[in-house]
């Protein structure tokens, strides 16, 4: 068999079931932010406010200093509860044939199929689809799928159109035991990261609506209206998804980081030499160490500690293109 060809048969049809899913996603937000236009009593301004459609409750405490805004509407309508149904349903489909456009690739490398940007791409993508699914189960992140599944189908898009490579061997240097060890450690947080990077995003939009709400009560007559994160979960749930992600990740990360020293002194007989990948490596981690030492610091939990968080995000991205693409280094293994 061909697994070559099927791998990359089974990618780009994962690539379409995504795109569907997003736009399932997308019309359940425009349906549910289009039903979810209130007259909000509470506030006192007599003007029509949006606000969530669906409740969302969290029975931990929130680091932030914000109200949670108005109360939700009751319920929203059949129509883009069923688009949600069967947005959900497209992703678990997608997820399925990009894991097994995974698995094939693997079969026809003969190897660990994350050897290069290609299949790091692809490989990164099935981890954050997964860490979406399996955060839905327990925490409301359903808002979230629009936002992952585009950067998933946005990745998987580059990957087969930009960063492309033939199965085949490995570099010489990758051929060992720790590619398994070390970058399945990196794509596993990268995963969860972007899960997390989208809740802080969210989090940041929902807690700016708070409190315009808030500054609307001292302000009679004026109204606030925000036809997408009104119907966002509150701003604590977003911020305990967001704390909850970064917090599973963050070992993982530190893991990879260390793996990566180990791997480096088999390989060139030294654990660190400030190579480019290593350095933004480390930079990468630092920032998430900020954002989680910031979420225990009076005075700069919540909205600020979210910023590192998105830093973070950002540094982790450009260690996967900008370093591997621009900056030369005994990492360049990009098959590009």
């Amino acid at each position: 068999m061909d697994w070559a060809r099927l791998s990359d048969t089974l990618v780009y049809s994962a690539i379409a079931v995504y795109a569907l899913a997003m736009l399932a996603y997308a019309a359940e937000a425009a349906l549910r932010g289009r039903a979810a236009v209130v007259v909000d009593q509470a506030v006192g301004v007599g003007q029509a406010v949006l606000v969530p459609a669906v409740p969302f409750r969290w029975d931990e405490r929130s680091s932030l200093d914000s109200s949670p805004g108005p109360g939700p509407a009751a319920g929203g309508s059949r129509t883009d509860q069923r688009l949600g149904r069967v947005a959900v349903s497209l992703t678990v489909l997608a997820f399925l044939l990009h894991l097994m456009g995974l698995i094939t690739r693997g079969l026809a490398a003969g190897r660990a199929p994350w050897g290069n940007m290609y299949e790091y791409a692809v490989a990164g993508g099935l981890a954050a689809t997964g860490a979406y699914l399996i955060f839905l189960r327990r925490q409301p992140v359903k808002d979230l799928g629009a936002w992952i599944v585009g950067v998933v189908t946005l990745t998987l898009g580059l990957a087969v159109t930009v960063l492309y490579t033939p199965a085949g061997d490995l570099v010489p240097a990758l051929n060992s035991y720790w590619l398994v060890i070390h970058v399945a450690a990196a794509i596993v947080s990268g995963g969860v990261f972007t899960l997390g990077a989208a809740a802080g995003l969210l989090y940041l939009l929902r807690l700016r609506l708070d409190r315009s709400h808030a500054e609307a009560r001292t302000r009679p007559g004026e109204g606030t209206r925000s036809r997408y994160a009104a119907h966002l979960p509150a701003a604590a749930a977003l911020e305990k998804v967001s704390h909850s992600a970064h917090v599973f990740a963050f070992p993982i990360w530190t893991f990879a980081v260390i793996a990566g020293a180990i791997w480096a002194e088999d390989s060139w007989g030294r654990y660190w030499g400030w190579d480019p990948k290593e350095t933004w490596a480390f930079i990468t981690w630092v920032l998430y160490a900020a954002y989680l030492h910031a979420q225990s610091t009076a005075g700069w939990r919540g909205r600020k500690a979210t910023w590192f968080a998105l830093a973070g995000y950002l540094a982790f991205l450009f260690n996967f293109f900008g370093v591997n693409i621009w900056l030369p280094g005994l990492h360049s293994y990009a098959g590009v």
